[in-house]
């Protein structure tokens, strides 16, 4: 068990301890935790490129006064159709790589509109140690090596990628200099740089010339937006989740089903049954009703009514595994981080690729790995996330914050696709009805089920019994390594009156600092 860490004036958590340094440097020398959390955001699209970068879209959380969310993903290209994709994909099924995967990528708006708004810093400062890692190098870890190599074998036709990763091997130094590029050039000229001037050339001229409908129009349009956030009451704490296009609305909704169908009084087995039946009825609602909001044939708030909810606990069967509908699975390539400071400022935080590098496609000269957010969009016309014109993807990126009494009391979030609103529950019963600290419930053993066919993949520190008593229930269970990286990276924050407690997944790479 990973010992627990307590910090008094302020604290940092990320999946890598380069981007959590950073974070604390920032703290250390009078930044806020706004600053923090964008310092270990460039870093981590540095040294951690196979989960979030400079072409990727975020989603963030701040509680200043009140809180404050924004919703940083892009846009399909105003000429994406479900036909058009078809006809130049020559595919009946969305591509998950490639150019018409790529939507507008919004994160590099969104650090510049955060940092507006509540950063006490330049972009140019808080980019120094990831531009001196990009320049410079760094080592790189068994574990990032790793990625890389199995990245190699996904994208053997995308020669600019396979180039800029050629030399990345464990134990020597790597060094982007394509990234180096971006962050000077975003430094200087801000996001005009990368929405209206040489980069979005550079990425409008990679995708058009493979067949992609993006335009400079495209990008020059792009914009995110303030947001509400959704909430729910669960045992006299309020949940914040971001609302749609994210799946926040399919964690608060499994977490109000886990409440009417007594899920916290149950122990072992019986617990994580109720537990994983709820997820599952959420996913299943999530696939077939979450989209763009402008797309969604119900509002997101009637999934957490009192009648709905009661209706879809009423369907469980407290002895025997559900088959709802099935849907998509959605995989990850994420980077969660959080942040909080002595003023009572608190940072909720996610950017991704979506998958891995994202879709393959590599900007030469300035180090971009686009994302593939796009590739979760569906070619049935029929569907509910279909692509459309300028529409928005249903997304996994939930960064999340509870709240007790009216103030900030726990900031949270993970990476993993599918996986994260999943791991919100299984985190939030343990700290909210068994009392765990966030570093122990962040230790414990999880469990994934897919949404595509309901099997359950678990960690094996359930034992035996338990899991045994599972497949009796009628589940097709799983096991994996322990503290398997499937499970997702969580990271997460706990304020209290005597400052604050902090915790990082031992699944990644990462590191809790304060002070």
């Amino acid at each position: 068990m990973t010992e627990a860490k307590r910090f008094t004036s302020g604290c940092v958590a990320s999946p890598h301890h380069l981007a959590s340094a950073a974070g604390l440097e920032v703290l250390a020398s009078d930044g806020n935790a706004l600053d923090a959390a964008i310092a270990m955001n460039l870093t981590l699209g540095v040294v951690t490129p196979y989960f979030c970068g400079f072409g990727g879209d975020l989603f963030a959380m701040i509680w200043r006064g009140g809180v404050h969310a924004y919703n940083g993903s892009g846009r399909a290209p105003a000429g994406a159709t479900v036909d058009f994709v078809r006809r130049q994909s020559g595919s009946e099924e969305m591509p998950l790589f490639g150019p018409h995967s790529v939507t507008v990528p919004g994160a590099v708006e969104a650090w510049f509109r955060l940092l507006d708004r509540f950063g006490t810093r330049s972009f140019g400062d808080l980019a120094r140690t990831a531009l001196r890692c990009a320049r410079d190098g760094f080592v790189l870890s068994d574990r990032a090596a790793t990625y890389i190599q199995r990245s190699r074998a996904v994208f053997r036709g995308e020669h600019d990628w396979l180039g800029a990763y050629s030399n990345a091997e464990t134990g020597r130094e790597f060094r982007q200099p394509g990234v180096a590029r971006t962050i000077e050039n975003l430094s200087d000229a801000g996001p005009d740089a990368y929405y209206r001037g040489e980069i979005a050339e550079a990425i409008v001229g990679m995708l058009s010339a493979r067949g992609s409908a993006m335009t400079l129009g495209d990008l020059a349009e792009h914009e995110g937006e303030w947001v509400e956030p959704l909430r729910c009451d669960y045992h006299g704490y309020e949940v914040l989740e971001m609302p749609p296009n994210t799946q926040g609305v399919a964690a608060l909704e499994a977490l109000q089903i886990s409440e009417v169908t007594g899920a916290s009084k149950e122990k072992g087995a019986a617990r994580e049954h109720l537990l994983v039946e709820a997820m599952k009825l959420a996913l299943s609602d999530r696939d077939r009703f979450v989209s763009d909001p402008a797309a969604m044939t119900i509002p997101a708030g009637r999934l957490l009514e009192r009648a709905w909810i009661a209706e879809r606990g009423a369907s469980i069967d407290a002895s025997k595994a559900g088959k709802p509908p099935i849907g998509r699975p959605a995989r990850g390539g994420t980077a969660y981080m959080c942040a909080a400071d002595s003023s009572g400022m608190c940072v909720s935080l996610i950017q991704s690729n979506y998958v891995g590098f994202g879709s393959g496609v590599h900007v030469p000269g300035w180090g971009i790995n686009l994302h593939n957010r796009g590739g979760y969009f569906s070619l049935d016309p029929s569907h509910v996330n279909a692509i459309e014109p300028r529409k928005r993807t249903l997304h996994t990126l939930i960064p999340a914050m509870v709240l007790r009494d009216g103030k900030p009391w726990l900031v949270f979030g993970t990476m993993g696709g599918d996986g994260q609103a999943q791991t919100h529950l299984q985190l939030l019963t343990r700290i909210i009805d068994d009392g765990a600290g966030p570093q122990e419930a962040i230790d414990a053993p999880r469990w994934i089920v897919s949404p595509s066919d309901w099997a359950v993949a678990t960690e094996p520190g359930f034992g035996k019994e338990t899991l045994d008593r599972l497949v009796g229930y009628g589940h097709r269970v799983r096991v994996v390594e322990p503290l398997d990286t499937i499970m997702g990276h969580a990271q997460a924050i706990l304020a209290g009156p005597g400052g604050f407690e902090a915790a990082s997944d031992p699944r990644s790479e990462g590191a809790a600092l304060g002070f």
